[in-house]
């Protein structure tokens, strides 16, 4: 029984999702994606891990090409497809971007997009799917219809899909990664498999405890993993400094920086600091420092208040050493106030290496293009560890499959 299995990527981004499909062996065959550095981020990836046909295996084209079915047959060859992996943009289901919305984004094109992975989905049939969203996809509606029960229709034609919204959440943080990032994973497998989509989802490990879990809920789990022990090693830097690639040697050595750093390298990539004007390092120094919200900071240090007024949670947040981070998201792109770095004497937002780190990307992850997109491809992708943790279920599904 052959033991290496494939999958095509839709709306694929820099390759979070797939990168822990690459880590457990599976072969990739087609990688869909509409943004240009995306496409050369997969591909240097592509090229790390030594496949070939990396050209022609990343396809930069809009998946509501006309001919976008017959463009991924060409590259796949008909070779088959084990599972289909993808998560379309998910601004327009997101609780925030509706909000800004004055029509709730009802007329977002974007809400249509899960129909063309469907079409696609329905045409080369493989035995799974994987479609991850944002949890806002659960109380999204357009046409008085919930969202995710359009979805789960459309793409239940051909597949089994798991319904019950407490499975189908999951955290990150409870699979070893440093962030509170909850998001929908839908898993379906074909119906005319004797396979119970339950197993997979039973078999994506809950290795650790997050910091709102009971003492029920942590039995048998680790801690959950800190900013602290994400990103601690990382040279310390002020607003404006740090280098592009830099020669740098990690003095520590725990469980997590050893899963996405190896003791044989010394370069360190993306590790630069904005610049911030006088009064954001002030307000970034004194909320760090005394752990404060940026409420708590008007109130004792009226004189840093923003000219906007803006008095809100998510105006600027400070990322404490001993928590997970708070989700990763790709506005960091616009100013990352709400990413404050924890050390107060660094007066800084994150790097695009540290918001990596906080995603769970290696350090010899490359990201093409300049800060502004990387950041954009770091906040919109799948924590690879959390991936790796359900292409391990997967894997162990298709084998079953594959040997009956």
């Amino acid at each position: 029984m052959k033991s290496n299995f494939t999958f095509i990527d839709l709306f694929a981004g820099c390759g979070g999702l797939s990168e822990g499909f690459y880590k457990q062996k599976f072969i990739p065959l087609a990688h869909v994606e509409n943004d240009y550095y995306s496409c050369e981020s997969l591909k240097k990836r592509m090229s790390y891990y030594g496949f070939n046909d990396i050209k022609n295996a990343v396809i930069h084209k809009d998946i509501k090409d006309k001919n976008i079915i017959d463009t991924i047959s060409k590259v796949t060859k008909n070779k088959k497809i084990d599972i289909i992996l993808g998560g379309p943009p998910c601004q327009s289901f997101s609780s925030l971007g509706r909000a800004k919305d004055k029509n709730s984004m009802k007329n977002d094109p974007r809400n249509y997009l899960f129909e063309n992975y469907e079409k696609i989905l329905n045409y080369f049939t493989p035995s799974i799917f994987l479609f991850e969203n944002v949890t806002g996809l659960l109380t999204a509606k357009f046409k008085n219809k919930k969202v995710v029960d359009v979805i789960k229709s459309k793409l239940g034609k051909k597949y089994n899909i798991l319904s019950n919204v407490k499975e189908i959440v999951l955290n990150s943080c409870e699979y070893g990664v440093p962030q509170i990032r909850k998001r929908v994973f839908l898993i379906g497998i074909r119906n005319d498999i004797s396979y119970e989509v339950e197993k997979i989802f039973k078999n994506i490990v809950k290795s650790h405890y997050v910091p709102f879990s009971d003492s029920e809920d942590r039995k048998g789990k680790k801690k959950f993993i800190s900013v602290k022990e994400a990103i601690f090693d990382l040279p310390k830097i002020k607003p404006g400094e740090g280098k592009v690639i830099c020669n740098f040697k990690s003095k520590i050595s725990n469980e997590y920086i050893r899963k996405i750093r190896s003791n044989y390298e010394t370069k360190l990539n993306d590790h630069v600091s904005r610049t911030h004007n006088k009064l954001d390092r002030m307000r970034f120094k004194e909320m760090s420092k005394n752990k404060w919200t940026y409420e708590e900071l008007l109130k004792k240090k009226p004189n840093l208040n923003h000219k906007k007024q803006r008095v809100f949670k998510n105006s600027y947040v400070v990322q404490f050493w001993d928590q997970p981070s708070r989700t990763i998201i790709s506005h960091l792109y616009k100013d990352g106030n709400q990413f404050i770095h924890p050390d107060h004497k660094q007066e800084r937002t994150l790097t695009v290496r540290e918001a990596a780190r906080l995603q769970s990307f290696p350090d010899n992850y490359y990201f093409a293009g300049p800060r502004t997109e990387q950041f954009k491809q770091i906040g919109n992708a799948v924590p690879p560890i959390m991936s790796e943790k359900i292409a391990i279920s997967i894997k162990k599904a298709l084998k079953v499959i594959k040997s009956v």
